[in-house]
């Protein structure tokens, strides 16, 4: 039995972010990892994805930073930018009530935007390793005052040819620190990594049940090329997922798919490198809303995306590389939900179906096409679900944000004012403590300050005629 959150001596704050964000009990990895974290040990993880990992140092991180230092703390590194903006967003919700800042850094982003970002107080910065690095050899990004580093997805890390960059960040780093090394699969480069450069390092391995998790059931079925866009439509009748994701090998096929699928009347998304980043944050964050149901992709999607309730998964092209079927399936059958993985495979695609299932250790079970008459009896439902609004999901995140209100004040660091000046005042006004108050960011010419529950308009009102640190500043709610 994992026991709960409170057999760890955790801090209220972060026992509450906890429950406000419904983690009843920790999961394995997280029962394994938390102790050990707390105690300062190194460690070097083997996972699968969507075990849980990252609150599993989430939560001693931000258990762990001091909130009075104003430097980084804490470097995570992860593989893709997706990854990087989904644990900044764990990060900031479990260190909501300790005011935890984290940062966000990556590629193909304005750099000056988050050089000023890396300016202000942040506890914990999340990115990708040439940007980190970037603003290391630029001097934006202070390191000595970081104690715990982080590798995500270390594997990935391999792949994606970054090691040489992790290695030269982690020459940058004090050599006091404690190192965790989380990885699905631990390739010899890797393991050499953390034989060099960590403490004696626990290793931990999460055994999954089988490669793949025992709630997603596999299926495949044997179509020729040109059949595949008539079986799709067949599949998504009978099956009527009520969220789906289907992955291409190219982009070109992700755009040629969900064109189709859009004309056909399917409320269809997609995202695939070729697409500038903020577009893609945007189509995901819309999926999580389940503003759509059937969301095209190539594998940047395959990773680090967790959204709950993903019912169905499928593998329009089967993917070459034998890990990419446990990526892409492991989108399904979350946070211990049933999924259905469906992958098609052509005459000439053998040879990747016999490499995925000597991977996974079992044969997937194959299934006929559906017939016509299984294809005609679920048209109706199929036609009425189309037409339905889907009911949309509030994130877990959105539960805890509903009653954070930012206020904007139109002074900062020229002014001198800093945030404990913000805490003494906002904390004297009449029904309000310091615990109502969240994240505060000081930046140059102006502030930011987010009031907790619900506290949000009462400060606004209170705030209009008081002063901060004697000066009297322009307040009004941030714009979104």
């Amino acid at each position: 039995m994992n026991g709960t959150f409170k057999d760890y001596q955790l801090s209220e704050d972060i026992v509450r972010a906890l429950s406000g964000l419904g983690y009843e009990a920790p999961t394995e990895v997280q029962s394994k990892v938390l102790p050990l974290t707390l105690e300062k040990k190194d460690l070097v993880v083997r996972s699968q994805t969507g075990s849980g990992k990252t609150a599993s140092f989430g939560i001693p991180i931000c258990e762990m930073v001091s909130w009075e230092e104003n430097k980084p703390q804490a470097l995570v590194l992860t593989p893709t930018r997706e990854l990087a903006v989904q644990v900044k967003e764990d990060i900031t919700n479990i260190g909501r009530y300790k005011r935890i800042k984290a940062a966000a850094v990556y590629g193909k982003s304005p750099f000056h935007r988050q050089k000023l970002e890396l300016k202000q107080k942040n506890h914990v910065v999340v990115g990708t390793p040439g940007r980190v690095l970037d603003h290391i050899e630029k001097g934006t990004f202070p390191l000595d005052k970081v104690e715990y580093l982080i590798i995500d997805e270390a594997d990935e890390m391999l792949n994606m040819g970054f090691i040489d960059q992790v290695e030269a960040i982690i020459q940058e780093l004090p050599i006091e620190r404690v190192t965790l090394t989380f990885s699905a699969t631990l390739p010899e480069d890797v393991e050499t990594l953390c034989h060099k450069y960590m403490k004696k390092p626990v290793h931990i391995e999460i055994k999954a049940t089988g490669i793949t998790t025992d709630k997603i059931d596999h299926s495949l079925i044997e179509v020729r090329e040109e059949d595949k866009h008539a079986l799709l439509k067949n599949v998504t009748t009978v099956e009527n997922p009520d969220s789906c994701i289907i992955f291409c090998r190219t982009k070109e096929n992700v755009d040629t798919l969900c064109g189709e699928l859009d004309r056909s009347g399917y409320p269809v998304d997609k995202i695939h490198g070729g697409m500038i980043q903020e577009a893609r944050f945007e189509v995901m964050d819309d999926f999580k809303r389940a503003e759509f149901r059937y969301l095209v992709a190539t594998d940047v999607a395959a990773r680090g995306i967790d959204i709950e309730n993903i019912t169905h998964v499928i593998n329009y092209d089967i993917p070459m590389e034998k890990e990419s079927y446990v990526h892409r399936t492991g989108r399904t059958g979350r946070a211990g939900q049933a999924g259905k993985a469906i992958t098609f495979c052509t005459p000439y695609e053998e040879k990747f179906r016999v490499e995925i299932e000597e991977y996974i250790g079992f044969r997937i079970p194959r299934l006929d096409a559906p017939s016509d008459e299984a294809v005609s009896n679920a048209k109706a439902d199929f036609l009425q679900k189309l037409e339905e609004e889907p009911d949309f999901k509030s994130d877990k995140s959105e539960q805890l944000n509903r009653d954070i209100m930012k206020l904007y004040f139109n002074g900062g660091k020229k002014k001198k004012i800093r945030a404990v000046d913000f805490v003494g005042t906002i904390a004297k006004i009449d029904g309000v403590t310091a615990d109502d108050i969240g994240i505060i960011s000081i930046e140059e010419n102006l502030s930011y300050v987010e009031m907790l529950n619900g506290k949000g308009p009462l400060v606004l009102q209170a705030m209009k005629s008081t002063t901060v640190k004697g000066k009297m500043l322009k307040v009004h709610e941030a714009r979104k």
